[in-house]
This record gives structure tokens, C-alpha cells and sequence, in this order.
């Protein structure tokens, strides 16, 4: 399936322009006006060796193509920057401002012309090395993916194994994609239950297919790359975290080239000592989707409330093919709302995860609310039945999602673990309002300990929790979230007596032993 950028190359009308350098206009012209927007916002991809169809570097790549930018970049398809304006702008923002796109628009009707040679500015670099130095680690795709010349696109799974003696602490990472002529996009994950790795195993190909989810609960997301996008270095004192034994999961998005193709990507990955703030990822999402057939308009809801202080860091909404419109929302415990993201020209083709120029303060209370639109009609070109059929939640392209990955840190002096065990709470309370059975997620829980309060729990001893039975662990969660500095101490104050009593016996014990000796 081609994506919607290069079905608009392939199919607009191309008239070319262009009109003597040495030629004087009022309007805008080429080197004066143009070519700074097009080397910020264009070149990143379209140059040799990127997965765009053509380079935009020289005025004759531009100028012969100056009706077909103009279109695209009016109607906002070009450059592929998809959330919204909001309260607090994004790193590396791609969006096109008015100014920018009225420039363009203005130069294209006048003829492109070239204006002054002596005022174009020099052809941007782009390095061939790592973009935030030598990495501390490269974790290679184990074996090449083959992508045929033609046919859908193809989504792959890759399993990176890190075989770290402990826990690491990500400040930086950088995808280096091996082919960029196919690479279309690639999302990174933290998977700590070993479920990739079976799934890789079940399949003689490397890695395992995987479209819509990747089929495990994912420990947290490292992030998106998309092709002229780098990912920014974590904000200073915070990172994100690999534990011990995890594997890192690359979702890569391939796109046929029209001939056959190969590619072995890697990732880079910078580590720092224990940080500050660790990085949390959360997951907000709702399981019980129903999309009626036919429904060019159908709106479903879902919120979640933060049950402690957090700085948001970045966002990443997520739907499937149907989606259309993107709404996230904070609401705060004083009434008052900050919208977070808002797409509202959704295309899964063009996902993206954003990082703030400054974190979000969101104060324990908070609502996070989603308010996701689909179009399961005829008439919508991206959904993959016709006719159209119901949708429910899954992770196959004939499914749907409504899902939001936010990555927050904790506030003050709030320790990672306490913190992550809120977050966990959240999560449980998220299942129990969409009635959803919490077991699954202790059976391939990064932690033992909730394995075992689920064995805890499970008072009629059928494998699974009931709605009684989720109900009091999800108490006992609460109660001891509340009162974890309490029981830390008490639990600290037993051990102590304990240690003590064996210590007392055991010097009671060897003096009666050189009392008999004598």
C-alpha cells in the first residue's frame, strides 16, 4: 500500500518553472526566501539515499516542481508533521507555519524565480556518523530482512537482545535505519517477559510480523524514528531504563522500492549513571472498542486518572487505519485543561512520539482524557475492509486501537520504584474500568512480585482473578501505595529483630559450647 506522500508524487501534475537568476522580483524568490524553508523542513528527507522519491537540494529540483510543493504544502501533506499547535510547542517541529506556506505559495504562481545567486544559502550537511557521538552500545538486527520489490507494505518485528549484567540507563539512542530507500518508520520498545522472543522463534524469517501491536505487553517505549526526524537527547538528569535481562523490540515499517531489497538496521544506545528522574512509560488506552460498519463519524472516549505528581516528557497517540481525528487532553484537579496532542488528520503511516520543549507539570489527580473519531465507511480510502465490517480492539490491521504512550517522570523527591508502582496501579485501575481481566498482565509481568500476588489473590484457585478478586488485590495495591514508607519501615524493623534474635542464639549457642569445652 502506498502511503499518501507518494501516491501525491506518483499522480499531481508537475509544471515546471523557473526564470533567469540574474532577473530582480519584488516577491520571493528562490535564494532569498525559499531555500532556507525547503533546507530546514524538506532536504532531511528529500536527498539522496532517503526514502523520498526525489532530492530537494538545488534550485532546478525545486523550481521544476514548484506547483506540486506549493499543493502539497498548502493542503499540509507535505512536510509530514501531524500533531497540531498546542500550549507547549514539540522538539523538532516540522509543521510548516502560514508565513512559510504562503511564502512558497507566492513564489510558485510568480514564476519560482531565482533572485540573487550571491544571497542563496549553502546546501545543508548531513553527516554520516552517529548524530550524538560514538555510542556506548550498537545492538545490530541479527540477520538482514528481505522486502520484495513489490506487494503491501511490510511490518516486522526484530528482537535485539541487550544482555546486560544490569540495569542501564538510556540518555540518548540513535535508529540508524540500513536501507533508507525502504525503511519507512521504526517504533522501540523494552520487552522484559521474553514473549518476542518466542514469537521470533516460531518463525524461520528474522523476527516476526507485527502491524498493528507487537504482540507483548511492552515494559516501556524508547521512542519513534521517522526519516528526517532524529530523536532528541532525554532532557538533562533523566533517562530511561533497560533492565537487567530485557530485550529491545524495533517495529520496522517497510516500504517496497519497486526492486528487491535488503536491510539490517541498528540502534545506538548512550548510557549514563543511575539518574535523577527514570523516565516511566504509561499506556492509556481502551480495550472495548466498537466501531459500527458504516460509521463515517464514530466517536469513542476513555480517560484515566494520574494517582500521583508527574512532569510529562512526551506523547505518542496511537489508532490503526480508521482513525481520523486525535484529541488528548490533561484535566487538571483546578478545573483547568491542557490539551496535550491533536491530530486531526490522522495517518498511521506518518505516527509519531514527541518529546516537549519543557515538561508538562500534571499534579496527582490529573485526568488524561481521549477522545479518538473513526471513519469505518466506504468512502474512506484507508480502511482496509470493504465493505466495511464492525472493528474492535485488536492488533491486526482489521482492528482497532485507542491508545496514548506517555513517558513521565516523577516530581520532588519521589523514588523510581514508588513511583512505578503507582503507574502500575493506574494501569490496573485503567483494566478494571474497561472490565477487563488483569491476570494477563501478571502473566508476563517484568516482576515476580505480581506474579505472586495474583497466585495471592486468586482465592478459588481457577488461574485467573474474578471480579471479587481484583477488586481486593486492587485494594491491598492502594493501601500499600499509600502506605509504603510505613510498611518499608516496619518491614526493615522486623528484619532487624530477626537478625538480632539469630545473632543472640547463636552467641548463646557457641557460649554454651565453650563453657562445656572447659
Amino acid at each position: 500500500m502506498l502511503s499518501d506522500w507518494r501516491k501525491v508524487f506518483l499522480v499531481a501534475p508537475v509544471f515546471a518553472f523557473g526564470s533567469s537568476g540574474a532577473t530582480l522580483h519584488n516577491g520571493p524568490t528562490f535564494n532569498t526566501d525559499v531555500a532556507p524553508i525547503i533546507y530546514e523542513k524538506c532536504s532531511r528527507c528529500h536527498r539522496p539515499g532517503e526514502v523520498a522519491p526525489f532530492p530537494l537540494l538545488t534550485y532546478n529540483d525545486v523550481a521544476k516542481r514548484a506547483a506540486l510543493i506549493a499543493a502539497v504544502v498548502e493542503k499540509r501533506i507535505m512536510p509530514p508533521w501531524k500533531p497540531d499547535p498546542g500550549p507547549v510547542p514539540f522538539l523538532n517541529e516540522g509543521r510548516l507555519s502560514d508565513e512559510q506556506i504562503a511564502t512558497i505559495r507566492a513564489w510558485a504562481t510568480s514564476g519560482a524565480p531565482e533572485g540573487d545567486p550571491a544571497k542563496r544559502p549553502p546546501e545543508p550537511h548531513f553527516s554520516g556518523g552517529w548524530q550524538f557521538g560514538e555510542p556506548d552500545m550498537v545492538l545490530p538486527m541479527p540477520t538482514s530482512v528481505h522486502i520484495p520489490a513489490e506487494g503491501a507494505d511490510v511490518y516486522r518485528c526484530l528482537v535485539l537482545p541487550v544482555d546486560a549484567l544490569k540495569d542501564r540507563y538510556v540518555s540518548a539512542f540513535e535508529f540508524r535505519p540500513g536501507n533508507r530507500r525502504v525503511v519507512h518508520h521504526a517504533i522501540l520498545f523494552v520487552d522484559t517477559s521474553g514473549v518476542a522472543r518466542k514469537l521470533d522463534a516460531e518463525t524461520p524469517e528474522p523476527g516476526y510480523t507485527c502491524v498493528g501491536g507487537v504482540g507483548f505487553p511492552p515494559r516501556s517505549t524508547l521512542g519513534v524514528f521517522a526519516p528526517g526526524w532524529p530523536m532528541p537527547p532525554l532532557p538533562a538528569g533523566m533517562a530511561k531504563s533497560i533492565p537487567k535481562g530485557a530485550d529491545v523490540i524495533i517495529q520496522i515499517h517497510y516500504h517496497p522500492s519497486g526492486k528487491p531489497e535488503e536491510d539490517r538496521s541498528s540502534l545506538g544506545l548512550k548510557f549514563t549513571s543511575k539518574p535523577g528522574k527514570e523516565i516511566q512509560t504509561v499506556y492509556v488506552y481502551r480495550r472495548q472498542l466498537d466501531i459500527p460498519a458504516g460509521d463515517p463519524h464514530h466517536v469513542e472516549t476513555f480517560s484515566s486518572i494520574l494517582p500521583v505528581d508527574a512532569d510529562l516528557v512526551s506523547i505518542g497517540p496511537h489508532a490503526h487505519y480508521i482513525a481520523k481525528d486525535l484529541v488528548v487532553e490533561a484535566h487538571l484537579p483546578d478545573q483547568s485543561m491542557i490539551r496535550l496532542v491533536h491530530i486531526a488528520d490522522w495517518d498511521f503511516n506518518w505516527q509519531g512520539f514527541y518529546y516537549y520543549e519543557r515538561p508538562i507539570r500534571l499534579p496527582k489527580g490529573t485526568e488524561i482524557r481521549l477522545r479518538y473519531a473513526y471513519d469505518n465507511s466506504d468512502q474512506n480510502p484507508h480502511n482496509p475492509l470493504h465493505p466495511p465490517q464492525r472493528m474492535t480492539y485488536g492488533e491486526r490491521t482489521t482492528d482497532e486501537m485507542e491508545l496514548a504512550i506517555l513517558g513521565v517522570a516523577p516530581v520532588g523527591g519521589v523514588d523510581s520504584d514508588s513511583f512505578r508502582r503507582s503507574l502500575m496501579l493506574m494501569q490496573l485501575r485503567q483494566l478494571l474500568q474497561d472490565n477487563q481481566d488483569v491476570t494477563h498482565i501478571a502473566e508476563t509481568a517484568d516482576t515476580p512480585r505480581l506474579k505472586l500476588l495474583v497466585r495471592v489473590f486468586d482465592r478459588d484457585h481457577d488461574g485467573k482473578l474474578n471480579e471479587s478478586e481484583e477488586r481486593a488485590m486492587l485494594n491491598f495495591l492502594d493501601w500499600s501505595s499509600t502506605h509504603w514508607p510505613t510498611i518499608r519501615a516496619a518491614t526493615i524493623m522486623v528484619l532487624l529483630l530477626v537478625v538480632s534474635g539469630i545473632s543472640f542464639l547463636v552467641f548463646k549457642g557457641v557460649r554454651r559450647l565453650a563453657v562445656r569445652a572447659r
